[in-house]
């Protein structure tokens, strides 16, 4: 309960902290914003947007993968697989 108390209070020091730096620094700033920093800024929101789904994708992957072998699932077990058989015709060229 004590470590419990003490991270709340440690918590709202850092919250009151945080907010009275965020007030205090906040000045208003006239100058030119050129258009093309907000092209800039939409192509870097989506690059990390992108990147942040295909991190969350290789984590859902690995951690479904992990689930799956804990459970003894097998993803695969009423797939068909195909075979990569090659039939060479040799009667249509003794024809020709």
């Amino acid at each position: 309960m004590k470590k419990l108390k003490d991270s709340l209070e440690l918590g709202g020091i850092s919250l009151c902290t945080t907010l009275a730096f965020v007030l205090d620094m906040s000045k208003n700033v006239y100058a030119y914003v050129d258009p093309s920093v907000m092209s800039y800024t939409i192509q870097a929101v989506a690059g990390i947007i992108i990147a942040a789904g295909a991190a969350v994708g290789i984590i859902w992957r690995k951690a479904k993968k992990k689930v799956n072998t804990k459970l003894g699932l097998d993803e695969n077990k009423n797939k068909e697989v195909e075979t990569d058989d090659i039939i060479v015709n040799t009667e249509a060229k003794k024809e020709e």
